[in-house]
């Protein structure tokens, strides 16, 4: 009886290299996708965010650690960490300075901490000077030392930072 009319329809033009009518009974091959150079291509998806590094409870490390990742610490730590991330876990202990944007404390740590977001947690036991942007203590959380509120607190020599004790001169 009535059939659509097909002229309104999306679809090749007359005009394109494939003819739209074909003979009856034959199907109308599909256009081809045309798929641009190679050099068009770009990455959609990111880069997956590489999982934190754990320094596991039989670890001991004497040095610095710098990253721009994550870090898990679960051992003994002497010397300065800088990270994305830093979680100081229950059994571990830092003995130096803590520079990261978010640092959570459930262990020991000797020392200055900085970080953008600072969060001690219950079982944290802090010895030492604490400069952050935000901060969160848990009730139980030991802490010795003096916060200080920032709003650059990873900027060593940024506004508001504690002033050093400048050097003495020598006795002549």
């Amino acid at each position: 009886m009535f059939s659509k009319s097909k002229i309104n329809e999306p679809g090749p033009k007359a005009d394109e290299t494939k003819p739209a009518v074909a003979d009856k009974g034959a199907p109308v091959p599909a256009p081809k996708p045309q798929m641009p150079p190679q050099s068009e291509f770009k990455a959609s998806a990111p880069k997956a965010k590489p999982p934190a590094s754990v320094l596991s409870s039989d670890l001991h490390v004497t040095g610095n650690l710098k990253t721009t990742g994550d870090i898990q610490v679960e051992g003994t730590i002497e010397g300065d960490i800088r990270a994305h991330l830093l979680t100081v876990g229950e059994g571990a202990t830092v003995k130096g300075e803590v520079i990261a944007d978010d640092v959570v404390v459930n262990g020991r740590v000797v020392g200055r901490v900085r970080g953008l977001k600072v969060r001690l947690t219950s079982t944290a036991r802090v010895e030492g000077d604490i400069i952050h942007k935000t901060i969160a203590i848990e009730s139980g959380a030991h802490f010795e030392g003096s916060v200080q509120r920032q709003d650059d607190p990873l900027n060593a020599g940024g506004k508001g930072a504690i002033p050093t004790a400048a050097p003495k001169p020598a006795a002549s």
